[in-house]
């Protein structure tokens, strides 16, 4: 995959609160699926016939280019990023893009594709959240208990004991699932490779 990089010469071309919206975006997706993308938003792209072959489009807005995006680094796919003059829209045209809510669906797409793609990490965050309201929880409770020999708060305690066990099934639910993610990433890679390239696929 090759992704056209926008370079622009006009503030006019690529509003400031795009541009700052877009840096967020890449740089969240870059944290959690590594790469070096710099303009991961970007329409501009070329792709190989087995990348086409091997993409199950899910998206029907400007989410896409954040699949695409992790698609390819998923499946250590070889992509590169070449810089493209970006100018000003003809008069009387508007973008459609809208700021505020496809941004926000464009981070819940890669919070959904990390839980999807990464579920260990994903639940072993959400456990250890969990976990430290459960500690949170009983600290109170075991110091009195030390105190005392007494649990005032038995609701608390029933609380805390609650949280922590769900903190437990969610680290367990994030380990099968990992399990079930590498099998999956292993059929896609296989049939990744099955595509073969074209003869004039000159990207691979």
């Amino acid at each position: 995959m090759v992704v056209g990089t926008r370079v622009h010469q006009a503030v006019e071309a690529y509003r400031p609160g795009h541009r700052f919206g877009n840096r967020m975006l890449t740089g969240a997706m870059g944290g959690i699926f590594g790469g070096r993308f710099t303009d991961m938003l970007s329409g501009y792209r070329v792709f190989s016939r087995r990348f086409v072959k091997s993409f199950p489009a899910m998206s029907h807005g400007f989410e896409i280019e954040t699949e695409l995006t992790i698609h390819a680094l998923e499946l250590r796919m070889p992509y590169a990023e070449v810089a493209t003059p970006y100018g000003v829209r003809p008069e009387g045209s508007a973008s459609k893009l809208r700021t505020y809510s496809d941004g926000v669906r464009i981070l819940s797409t890669i919070m959904r594709l990390f839980a999807v793609e990464k579920p260990l990490r994903f639940y072993a965050g959400v456990s250890l959240l969990l976990a430290l309201v459960s500690l949170g929880l009983a600290v109170p409770l075991i110091l009195t208990w030390l105190q005392t020999g007494l649990v005032p708060r038995f609701p608390t305690a029933i609380l805390s004991a609650g949280i922590g066990t769900l903190s437990g099934l969610t680290l367990t639910a994030g380990l099968i699932l990992e399990t079930v993610t590498i099998g999956r990433r292993e059929t896609r890679h296989l049939h990744y490779l099955a595509s073969g390239p074209a003869p004039t696929d000159l990207l691979e």
